[in-house]
């Protein structure tokens, strides 16, 4: 029991840091609750620390099995600390000083340790309880914004999420019921026994609640609203994080599927409907947060496509991992960019951000551009193995929609891009204060696209998985 509990040591530190800063800001007065900023960031700061200090530790499973401790889960451990930390830095500005600005800071940790929770979970009470850890956060977080329309962006969102939560919580229920348990050990070696039908029930339903998180069809319905309607680092947070715990949950539970049900194709189906209805509900948005809900819907697509192949490629679970942290970069750097400039609203706004904030436009043409798969950064490696690993699976149909759907969507990040090279007149002014830290988060958000970008290849060969099989 000591060892499991040492095991979960970066999850009970983003705990421990959840619960201090609610404490702690129920004492401190509104002038001072930066504090509970600066304890938020350190306890996110040491949790990935301690994932990375565990990362040459032996894979095992913890408390009976229930929870994995293993490559997926340390990357996971890593990536989601620091992308929430990426996050608070951008919302300095937005949320310093306002009423609830360390419940925020509470809220967005617990979500995170929901995240955590579903990447790592190797039962499926436990996914259900991390999805539910990971989601209700989420309803508060987008309820307590004041812009227009929040009220039913926060209605839609829990409507949608408990409808999908139920559906998973069905599905755990099925597979529960014609196996006798719900620890993937067990279910792998049940489940190639099971009449196909019921299992394909027990795998739709669990899927529902994994799509919900990861912004995907057919729980995407939520998303473009709750982007629109939230303060820019809440909309940051819940286009990025919830994504990346629940994509890494759906490859550990379709990696122990048996193949008495054709489980790929469903897999393949719901990748191509969410990146193909992103793609075509994005080129009509002017609202620059809601054109970036839809980008997450899209993205959900692509990330599903090592998904498809869990378990049936060697490139599959690197490259999901590789793509998840790329694109975790380059969502919250455009999120950063936008809360610099938070009176540019829509695609037109931005005439001019190239002559008035030239690092500002950098930023932006790096994310947007990574978000599309341009070398040389992070999701051009992350698309280029994923498509690799689909068609070394068999799955090169898949792969052709992909690429289609890549080329299609650089039309509306273009059409973001463009008219920020058009020199206009006087430009709208911005005070320092309400751009810095904002600008800053854009900036080292860029670096890390370019950074993870060219460091990618060569890692991976190292490791005897190059780009192209």
């Amino acid at each position: 029991m000591q060892r499991d509990t040492l095991a979960l040591l970066p999850e009970i530190l983003v705990l421990a840091g959840a619960v201090i800063v609610l404490l702690a800001g129920s004492f401190l007065p509104r002038d001072r609750q930066v504090v509970t900023r600066s304890v938020a960031i350190v306890a996110l700061l040491l949790a990935a620390a301690a994932a990375v200090a565990g990362l040459n530790s032996p894979a095992m499973t913890i408390f009976e099995g229930g929870f994995a401790v293993d490559v997926a889960t340390g990357a996971a451990r890593i990536i989601i600390p620091l992308a929430t930390i990426l996050v608070l830095i951008l919302g300095v500005e937005e949320l310093g000083g306002t009423a609830r600005e360390s419940e925020t800071y509470t809220l967005m940790m617990l979500s995170a340790l929901g995240a955590i929770a579903m990447a790592g979970a190797n039962d499926l009470l436990v996914l259900a309880a991390g999805y539910l850890l990971a989601s209700i956060p989420l309803y508060a977080l987008v309820g307590m914004s004041r812009l227009p329309g929040a009220a039913e962006a926060a209605l839609k969102t829990y409507l949608i999420g408990a409808l999908m939560g139920i559906a998973m919580l069905l599905g755990v229920t099925i597979l529960f019921g014609i196996t006798g348990s719900t620890s993937y050990t067990e279910l792998q070696s049940a489940l190639g026994d099971a009449p196909p039908a019921a299992v394909l029930a027990g795998i739709v339903g669990v899927m529902a609640g994994l799509m919900f998180k990861a912004g995907g069809v057919p729980g995407h319905f939520w998303v473009p609203d709750a982007t629109q309607a939230s303060g820019t680092a809440v909309a940051a947070f819940l286009a990025s994080i919830p994504k990346l715990g629940a994509l890494i949950a759906a490859y550990r539970f379709f990696e122990l599927l048996p193949d008495n049900v054709d489980w790929p194709l469903l897999v393949a189906i719901i990748a191509t409907a969410s990146m193909t209805l992103g793609n075509l509900a994005a080129f009509w948005q002017t609202d620059v947060k809601r054109l970036l809900g839809w980008s997450t819907v899209s993205q959900a697509g692509y990330l599903l496509l090592p998904v498809a192949v869990a378990g049936r490629a060697d490139l599959a679970l690197p490259s999901l991992l590789l793509y998840l942290a790329g694109y975790a970069a380059s969502n919250i750097t455009a999120f950063a960019v936008i809360a610099a400039l938070p009176k540019r609203r829509s695609i037109e706004d931005y005439r001019g951000v190239a002559v008035a904030h030239p690092w500002l436009a950098g930023a932006l043409v790096v994310s947007l551009l990574g978000l599309v798969g341009t070398p040389p950064t992070a999701i051009f490696v992350g698309k280029l193995t994923t498509f690799t690993a689909a068609w070394d699976g068999g799955l090169a149909w898949l792969v052709v929609v992909a690429a289609i759907n890549t080329a299609a969507s650089l039309f509306y990040y273009l059409r973001w891009l463009a008219p920020m090279f058009v020199r206009v007149g006087a430009d709208v002014p911005v005070s320092r204060p309400q751009r810095l830290w904002a600008s800053r988060a854009a900036v080292m958000g860029a670096l890390v696209i370019l950074v993870i970008g060219i460091a990618a290849g060569p890692v991976l060969a190292a490791f005897g998985l190059p780009l192209v099989g």
